[in-house]
């Protein structure tokens, strides 16, 4: 028994340590995907499970042959790891036509979960062809789920994405917010709105959503998605921040081998978290993202000795 568990543990290390630094195809997605079972969250409202480490596009509204191959290599590996939910929006340049023009290339539509959010502008005043934009652009018949950006022109706009829902065209509606002075509006149309799904930044570093908003997201049964996961505007890229400490001990006791792991487990190992979208531009960083997607995650013990730990950070 001791033989064949050091026998697993040592094909384990080799396969993960194999694949994150991006050896060949001769350790393929199905090799990494069968390694550790992979952790799903529930949205709240249907019961339909998600994989909890999805993908941020605010970094896809590229051109030249060599940014289009890179991403063209993640969303074609994306699934294959085992992943799902891709976040993108209007906002972010041309990033849903990139996008929606690789996704079409590779055929493999049906195994993600496309979110998007509404026009910043957020009104309705040159008709709905704006919103209309949104299949067109990611080469869609229907959205999963399409999110109120930034509380841009909600009370325009909400309505017609319950419309929408009604109507077969989007499966799930929700709004977003990426800052702490917005969190008044979310914790609002929390308790006011019918929301499948809110998005919110969270973070180790940034933990302000935790207070009211995530516990308060659960108690209504909203779906959470996580931006800025490894950090972002308030909190500086964490990873940088990281890139000359070693890696704790305990961070072995959830299966975690490298900061970006360490971090992802924290942040979907909060109960009302259901996935988090953090953005990814190189297959060898989807790779790491993903294994934070397998095995056992922080246990609240292991969270709080967690944050102790980032105090001395």
């Amino acid at each position: 028994m001791e033989s064949k568990l050091r026998s697993n543990v040592s094909r384990r290390t080799v396969i993960k340590g194999a694949l994150v630094a991006g050896i060949g195809a001769a350790l393929s997605d199905v090799a990494f995907a069968a390694d550790s079972p992979l952790i799903t969250k529930a949205i709240p409202k249907s019961g339909e499970k998600l994989p909890a480490i999805g993908l941020g596009t605010n970094a896809y509204s590229v051109t030249s042959p060599e940014d289009l191959a890179a991403r063209r290599e993640v969303l074609e590996h994306f699934p294959k790891l085992g992943a799902k939910v891709v976040d993108t929006a209007r906002g972010y340049g041309e990033s849903e036509v990139v996008i929606g023009k690789l996704v079409a290339e590779l055929g493999n539509r049906d195994q993600l979960f496309i979110a998007t959010k509404t026009p910043i502008r957020g009104d309705l005043r040159p008709g709905d062809g704006e919103l209309e934009d949104a299949f067109a652009r990611l080469q869609v018949k229907k959205l999963d789920l399409l999110q109120i950006h930034n509380f841009h022109g909600i009370d325009v706009l909400f309505p017609k994405l319950q419309e929408w829902k009604q109507a077969g065209k989007v499966r799930y509606i929700g709004v977003t917010t990426s800052t702490d002075d917005q969190y008044p509006q979310i914790i609002n149309a929390l308790k006011t709105l019918p929301l499948d799904f809110i998005q919110v930044d969270y973070s180790i570093d940034n933990r302000g959503a935790g207070d009211e908003i995530l516990p308060l997201a659960q108690d209504k049964g909203v779906a959470v998605l996580v931006n800025m996961p490894l950090g972002g505007r308030r909190d500086g890229n964490l990873l940088r921040k990281l890139a000359d400490k070693k890696l704790p001990d305990f961070a072995a006791e959830f299966e975690a081998t490298s900061w970006a792991q360490l971090l992802l487990k924290y942040d979907i190992s909060h109960p009302a978290v259901t996935a988090v979208i953090p953005g990814t531009t190189k297959l060898t960083h989807l790779r790491d993202n993903q294994l934070a997607g397998r095995g056992h995650l922080p246990t609240a013990a292991q969270r709080k000795k967690l944050e102790e730990y980032w105090a001395t950070v």
